[in-house]
């Protein structure tokens, strides 16, 4: 004999609160990935991709609040922290030591957030005791905020 197995209302509520990643979480997840294929599939000798192409390409994509942000951003990085090499990192535009990302910025449409995110790894050197911010919420930029901006870079950069 069998018995046909049913779905308790419980249980349909459950599946429906699954506290996984989000679409847009996933969606940064399958650019990193393509990122990261990009760059294996280059190869040694390959010539490396153009990261100020790309990362100047990424900024062209976004809304324009965002991309305001992020071309002053750019240039500010360009400008404090020459040295750093701009990439792409999870689909956003990101600025590296060797190949490892010191900061970058979150777009506030990547996220559906109300704010843009200037952000540091743990690699940026702004320690400061025990305590330090590690992201900036942005909305806009004074002159002030550019400068202190500059200042958190060139610092971040070592």
């Amino acid at each position: 004999m069998t018995s046909a197995r049913t779905t308790s209302p419980s249980s349909t509520a459950d599946a429906k609160k699954y506290d996984g990643f989000t679409d847009d979480e996933r969606d940064a997840m399958k650019e990193r990935a393509k990122e990261l294929k990009s760059t294996a599939r280059r190869g040694s000798r390959a010539p490396k991709a153009d990261g100020e192409t790309e990362v100047r390409a990424k900024i062209a994509e976004m809304p324009d609040a965002d991309r305001v942000l992020a071309e002053r951003i750019h240039e500010i990085v360009r400008t404090a922290a020459p040295e750093l090499a701009p990439k792409l990192w999870y689909g956003m535009p990101a600025y590296a030591r060797d190949g490892k990302v010191v900061c970058f910025f979150q777009s506030a449409q990547k996220f559906k957030s109300r704010y843009a995110t200037l952000g540091f790894s743990d690699l940026a050197q702004l320690d400061d005791g025990a305590l330090w911010a590690t992201s900036y919420a942005l909305t806009t930029l004074t002159a002030d905020d550019e400068a202190r901006i500059a200042a958190l870079i060139t610092r971040a950069a070592g």
